[in-house]
């Protein structure tokens, strides 16, 4: 079999892409868990190893002062054995002195192991070898003797509280030793600590960053397909699943594309279609009208100008479907831009001021300069929509006022006229595509209904609302915005 050609050939995946986000995150919590797992045992290990060596030099040092006391001891019978030998001469006196010399003996063998200094122990075995040789002698040099061995276990005395002072240093050392052990350990295992706790947030920040990328990229696919942005295309970089979640949005994306083209087809179409026989018909009537055809009585010149006014109304009927269509189709592809909004307010104001002239109304506007990110062509088109028609409605020589307010977290825009106002029935079904409520203008054009949809379209793609507030004459509608402006 030949081989694939390297451009064919699929391209291996990073090793930490093949696993999933849960398997990943398993390993970042095992990770974490080794580390003070690790750390953990290490701290246990090294207090058990000073908790042993603190129980044997306790052992130790109360088996010393034992041994100096005993020897101590052993000293005092031995003085009592050996004098009471020579006044009596007696020989069981003089082996009880042996056999506690010996006892001694092997304490002081004891003591040396347990480095007491040679010199403190071999003065003692010299004045026990002269007190073996005091035993025994004549009778007449009893009393000699016995002076003498009081003589001797005087200085040997001297050597018991010389070695006991010793053993008392010996094990002042032996606990200073373990303190500074203690207290070096003590220091090592707070640095492991540390450095455990260190690499623990390191690696916690490290896999929590690595983690919520491909999130904060999923987020901002979402975001991108909610506002219509079916240009970008959609590559999640991280753990397999996310990455297969990438491909299925990216796959929406290309599906959405697609019926959005249909969708824009199929309106050019039904406009092209629709206005074409339609305008055929509108120019049919118009010549039937006029008498092309010859004359028309009254009834019939009367069903003439019914067809032409409903062929008039159908067709203004299509194109305000057309445009509402288009209106919510833009409505999703914000182009947001850092600006003042009440010079928006006041640039839309001035647009229409023929308008409100011609109606002799006066408009107020109130507010500080507002900084904001937003389209400022579609909110621009929704103020537009609101102040035209409060002009529409409006009473000669009537006040409109638009008030700009900063709350807590929201951005408020009133806008309030001195028109009918909307009847109590209309205000749930006031912003539903070509829905006219009841009170219309005496003086004024039928509206088409589109104009306050088209707004809540515009205003609830940039994340707000629009309410129609109640109010004794008037009407007063409020937009809000939520905090997402800039002070």
């Amino acid at each position: 079999m030949r081989p694939k050609p390297a451009a064919l050939r699929p391209t291996p995946k990073p090793m930490l892409q093949r696993f999933s986000f849960r398997q990943l995150l398993v390993i970042a919590f095992l990770l974490i868990a080794v580390l003070l797992g690790a750390a953990s045992l290490r701290a246990l290990f090294a207090l058990q190893d000073l908790t042993v060596q603190s129980r044997d030099n306790a052992a130790r040092a109360l088996d010393l002062s034992g041994a100096a006391q005993s020897l101590r001891e052993r000293s005092l019978s031995m003085e009592r054995s050996s004098r009471q030998s020579v006044v009596l001469d007696d020989r069981v006196l003089r082996q009880r002195f042996r056999d506690e010399a010996r006892d001694a003996t092997s304490i002081l063998t004891r003591l040396a192991r347990e480095d007491i200094p040679a010199a403190k122990a071999q003065p003692w075995r010299t004045h026990l070898d002269t007190m073996l040789d005091l035993l025994t002698g004549p009778p007449d040099t009893a009393l000699e003797r016995e002076h003498q061995l009081t003589q001797e276990f005087r200085e040997l005395e001297g050597i018991n509280t010389a070695i006991a002072m010793q053993v008392q240093q010996t094990i002042q050392q032996r606990n200073q030793s373990l303190q500074e052990k203690l207290e070096t350990s003590r220091q090592h295992l707070a640095q492991q600590v540390t450095w455990a706790i260190v690499l623990t947030v390191f690696m916690a920040l490290a896999f929590g960053v690595w983690f919520t990328r491909p999130l904060k990229r999923l987020e901002n696919a979402i975001i991108g397909l909610g506002e219509n942005r079916l240009d970008q295309v959609i590559a999640i970089h991280g753990p397999a699943d996310l990455a297969l979640v990438g491909e299925r949005l990216n796959w929406l994306r290309l599906r959405l594309s697609e019926l959005d083209a249909d969708k824009s087809r199929f309106l050019r179409h039904i406009s092209h279609e629709l206005k074409t026989p339609l305008a055929s018909l509108r120019e049919g009537v118009s010549l039937l009208e006029d008498g092309v055809a010859g004359p028309l009585s009254h009834d019939q010149r009367e069903i003439a100008q019914i067809l032409k006014h409903n062929t008039g109304v159908l067709q203004s009927q299509i194109e305000d479907l057309l445009r509402f269509n288009t209106a919510a189709f833009e409505a999703r592809q914000l182009h947001r831009q850092t600006i003042d909004l009440l010079q928006l307010i006041e640039d839309q104001v001035d647009a229409q001021r023929l308008q409100w002239r011609a109606r002799e109304l006066t408009v107020n506007i109130s507010g500080e300069p507002l900084k904001m990110e937003v389209d400022p062509e579609k909110i621009g088109t929704a103020l537009a929509n609101l102040l035209s028609n409060a002009i529409r409605y409006s009473p000669l020589k009537g006040t409109i006022e638009l008030a700009l307010s900063q709350q807590p977290g929201l951005v408020h825009i009133d806008i309030r006229d001195q028109g009918v106002g909307v009847a109590p029935a209309d205000r749930e079904r006031i912003f539903e595509p070509f829905y006219r409520g009841e009170r219309q203008p005496k003086d004024g054009v039928r509206g088409s209904g589109i104009g306050l949809s088209i707004v809540h379209e515009y205003i609830a793609a940039h994340g707000g609302r629009i309410e129609l507030l109640p109010q004794e004459t008037g009407t007063h509608f409020r937009i809000e915005f939520p905090h997402v402006y800039k002070s």
